[in-house]
């Protein structure tokens, strides 16, 4: 048996974390039309901060995850906010078909973000590959045209935001363990939504408003006992997830190990 490469083995990690993060859509679609997206998140931060300690524990860290690169880890947690939020509007207003079509620009948008600021070569055959798959988004999107959704927009915004996220992910791979980065984000995530609902309740609802702007401003509701699981179990799938995609974005992917990151998770 050969070992798997560093870059099958990323492209598994990410294969994961796109399968992860595909049931969270199915969930969010499903109860969103009963609650606003700030309560829905709240939920999954709190659940998902514990599992990303144990993810920490799991990699061989000691108490909590600290890093040296706090800045950093904050602004990617923003933009990671920022994008889920937004995707989670946009999957108020589209079918699950179309917004995975309008993803696609992801990998178009990552590339352009890597040679501008991390400085990564890309060849011809890439960037024509990449040019095409966005047309196909285009047609998809069809902007100016009368069918054109602002769900779409808010889709696009979250590709924009979770491309810049990609980018801090590899700056911060050196020094930061994939369950520190995924610590982080929750962290984050969870301040940014109680900083953000008291505005959103003080707005309240928003009349005939655009289906992706009403799941904002949605009022708050107590939710069911099955409602309330199954935002526990996106705390889950948000700490797999943002794990996945942290090792996948690794420049230079190790075998994987339990104890993987144990020297870097103490050293941060």
């Amino acid at each position: 048996m050969y070992p798997m490469s560093s870059n099958m083995r990323g492209v598994s990690f990410l294969v994961l974390a796109m399968l992860t993060f595909s049931l969270q859509d199915i969930a969010v679609k499903w109860i969103g039309g009963d609650y606003p997206v700030l309560e829905i998140v709240v939920f999954r931060s709190m659940v998902a901060i514990p599992l990303t300690l144990l993810l920490f524990r799991y990699e061989g860290g000691r108490r909590l995850p600290t890093t040296k690169r706090h800045t950093l880890e904050y602004v990617r947690g923003v933009f990671y906010f920022l994008s889920y939020t937004t995707y989670f509007m946009g999957l108020a207003a589209l079918p699950l078909a179309e917004i995975a079509a309008i993803k696609f620009s992801g990998p178009l948008m990552i590339t352009v973000l890597s040679v501008v600021l991390l400085g990564e070569i890309v060849g011809p055959r890439r960037w024509l590959a990449l040019l095409v798959g966005f047309g196909g988004v285009l047609l998809i999107v069809r902007p100016g045209v009368g069918s054109f959704n602002l769900g779409s927009i808010f889709i696009l915004i979250s590709v924009l935001f979770y491309a810049l996220a990609a980018i801090l992910t590899r700056k911060l791979q050196p020094t930061d363990s994939s369950a520190t980065m995924s610590y982080y984000s929750s962290l984050v995530y969870l301040v940014a939504t109680l900083v953000l609902t008291p505005l959103v309740i003080a707005v309240g609802d928003v009349p005939n408003a655009h289906p992706s702007v009403a799941f904002l401003f949605r009022p708050w509701a107590t939710p069911s006992l099955f409602d309330w699981a199954i935002m526990s179990a996106l705390g889950l799938v948000w700490a797999g997830g943002m794990y996945f995609t942290a090792r996948a974005f690794m420049r230079h992917l190790p075998r994987w190990s339990p104890r993987l990151n144990i020297s870097r998770c103490q050293s941060a």
